[in-house]
């Protein structure tokens, strides 16, 4: 698990392509201290294993699963990334709980000025809405952001001068990639809906061939009202 907050970016030395699958070399900006094979490291919200490392960089890998859900099969030599290590138990939790799965693609629709701050709206795909709600995280790139407001198919976040100082969102523009991964706590509840609601220990059972209908019977039937 992550956090979002970005400890420092990193640069690809390396990109080896096999097929659809990648490897990639990162030398980080700050070495990470203590470093081990086999470690996760989030490279762009994309949770990776470290095969091997020197003190200056490491090599991870990447499937063919991971390149086509995500932005890493368009990276090349010189690209910057935002890098974070996996969360140590005790740690603080300064952004959200990010699993480093990583949903879908989104792009950037445009960039404004507000105050100091930055504020980006972004196009997603819309069958993720259900997962994105106004005021709630989500995590772009690796970073966690608090959504502004959202629609059914875009979101708008707020980015602060410290987040745009320390992290590669500031190559954004529009029409940039960004890996985008929904609130894990909102996955599970659009996922309770379409199975069933829990009530008395057991599953309340969807309708035939689709989620059930939330209504006042629904709701009262299992235990809400």
């Amino acid at each position: 698990m992550f956090t979002g907050i970005i400890q420092c970016t990193g640069i690809l030395t390396d990109v080896v392509r096999t097929g659809e699958e990648r490897r990639f070399t990162i030398r980080p900006a700050a070495p990470f201290a203590d470093m081990r094979d086999g470690e996760s490291i989030a490279l762009n919200g994309v949770c990776l294993s470290v095969e091997s490392h020197t003190p200056q960089d490491y090599v991870v890998y990447a499937s063919a699963e991971t390149v086509n859900r995500s932005t890493l099969g368009s990276l090349s030599i010189g690209t910057e990334v935002n890098l974070e290590r996996a969360l140590a138990l005790g740690d603080r939790l300064g952004g959200h709980l990010v699993s480093g799965h990583v949903d879908c693609v989104a792009r950037v629709r445009r960039l404004l000025s507000a105050g100091s701050s930055l504020r980006v709206e972004l196009e997603y795909p819309a069958a993720y809405a259900p997962e994105v709600i106004s005021k709630g995280s989500v995590c772009l790139d690796g970073i966690s952001l608090t959504i502004n407001d959202c629609g059914r198919d875009s979101l708008q976040v707020n980015v602060i001068p410290d987040t745009q100082k320390r992290t590669a969102m500031r190559h954004w523009r529009p029409g940039s990639a960004v890996n985008m991964e929904t609130d894990v706590i909102g996955k599970y509840v659009r996922r309770l809906f379409q199975c069933g609601v829990v009530r008395d220990g057991g599953m309340a059972a969807p309708p035939v061939g689709g989620s059930p209908v939330i209504n006042y019977d629904f709701l009262r039937q299992n235990g809400f009202l």
